[in-house]
């Protein structure tokens, strides 16, 4: 319960602090490196993947070393033998 509290009192306090940044970047007056390190630290943790699951619980997620079985295997993709148009091809 504790944990919930300092996140829901955290997370804004946090928010509020890079909107600060934003807004001092924006009016350009007095802002330096310290908003600017905020501001896109801030960006970069909006683009962290927050959704993802382990790939063992994913749903149809590709079992690791597939394609160095494939390989070892011999099953790796040849071109087709027979022309796809129906056209007889002139080799030489």
């Amino acid at each position: 319960m504790a944990g919930r509290t300092v996140r829901w009192v955290v997370a804004p306090g946090l928010g509020a602090v890079w909107w600060w940044a934003v807004l001092r970047l924006a009016a350009g007056g007095g802002s330096g490196v310290l908003e600017g390190a905020v501001v896109a630290g801030g960006w970069g943790l909006s683009l962290l993947p927050v959704h993802c699951v382990p790939k063992g619980r994913a749903t149809g997620a590709v079992p690791t070393g597939r394609w160095a079985t494939a390989w070892r295997a011999g099953d790796v993709t040849r071109a087709s033998p027979h022309p796809r148009s129906g056209e007889v091809s002139d080799p030489s």
